[in-house]
């Protein structure tokens, strides 16, 4: 056996980038592998009504799998998708439905029957709804208006106009109106085209700001989640201190014949208390020079430095002259 150190390293290099290559591809491809990412279904549509790969699939209400492909098979669209962690009947039941307001579509299933349905299979016609896209109606209105020559249609309304001429009065009034309203359309033939230019404006706007409004509505619902987590919280507060009260309301109630007396006591006590303090404040106030006399009378060592006065009368003779002086 050759040792790794003599192989050819170009040739261990190019294995290796194959082997990235490769693993690359695969992580890409993660779901679509068959024994990891669900079972492959078929579904038949009238119409693809805007539905379009990696879209999601649901059944009621949450994400199963998403939509792998979409395409035309004789007179109908043939819709694949995968499906993970769901069972599906043999009666299974498909929609195209609206996903949000600017016109994102997901595919809703129904599972129904007593036995699996067979991924060779696909779900027929009769089991299948294409929802009505009311964005693509506008849009055709607004390029078919867009061709009519109005011109030609006013022109078109005065010649029936002057054909039924001789008619009843009640057919020439139904005419006469006829021929006003294609002057007024005439008349208003560029505002008609400005409008109709505006509104596929709005339209394209709309529908580029789409991830813009479905994160919009992702936020307000997660807001209003919060408020309501919230007044859930506060009514749990609210309710709380409702039945503390009560109990401290029952509480007074069972002893106030104790807490009564207690309470009077206290005051006696404290009134006491306030007596001692001043006395002790007084004390300390008529001891304080008692304690600097006495402290000068023994701050010479073993002495007492002190003499008394008032012994002798003053002014006798030489001693005490002046009296007793401090």
């Amino acid at each position: 056996m050759t040792a790794f150190s003599q192989r050819d390293p170009l040739k261990i290099g190019i294995a290796g980038l194959l082997a990235l290559v490769l693993m690359f591809l695969l992580a890409l491809n993660f779901e679509r592998l068959p024994f990891i990412g669900g079972t492959t279904y078929t579904a038949q549509f009238t119409e693809a009504a805007g539905l379009r790969p990696d879209s999601e699939v649901r059944i009621a209400g949450v994400k199963v799998g998403t939509v792998s492909d979409v395409e035309i098979e004789d007179d109908h669209v043939l819709v694949s998708f995968r499906v993970g962690d769901a069972w599906l009947g043999d009666h299974t039941t498909a929609a195209i439905r609206i996903k949000t307001l600017l016109g994102q579509k997901y595919l809703a299933l129904d599972p129904q029957g007593g036995e699996e349905l067979s991924p060779s299979e696909p779900i027929p016609l009769q089991r299948t709804v294409s929802p009505y896209d009311v964005i693509e109606a506008f849009s055709d209105l607004s390029s078919t208006v867009d061709k009519i020559d109005t011109g030609q249609l006013a022109e078109s309304f005065r010649t029936m106009s002057d054909t039924f001429k001789g008619t009843p009065d009640e057919v020439s009034g139904a005419l006469d109106g006829l021929s006003q309203l294609s002057r007024t359309i005439s008349s208003r033939d560029e505002q008609l085209e400005h409008l109709l230019n505006n509104t596929s404006q709005v339209s394209k706007t709309i529908a580029d700001r789409n991830a813009d409004f479905e994160k919009l509505l992702a936020d307000g619902n997660l807001l209003l989640q919060e408020i309501r987590a919230r007044r859930d919280s506060i009514s749990g507060l609210l309710d709380g201190t409702r039945t503390l009260s009560q109990q401290l309301s029952g509480l007074v109630d069972d002893n106030n014949a104790q807490i009564g007396p207690a309470l009077q006591q206290l005051d006696r006590v404290t009134k006491m208390l306030q007596r001692n303090q001043d006395n002790l404040n007084r004390s300390l106030a008529m001891f304080a020079p008692f304690t600097r006399y006495f402290s000068n009378v023994l701050g010479n060592g073993r002495w007492f430095d002190t003499y008394i006065c008032g012994l002798l009368p003053p002014a006798i003779g030489p001693i005490n002259q002046k009296g007793c002086q401090p």
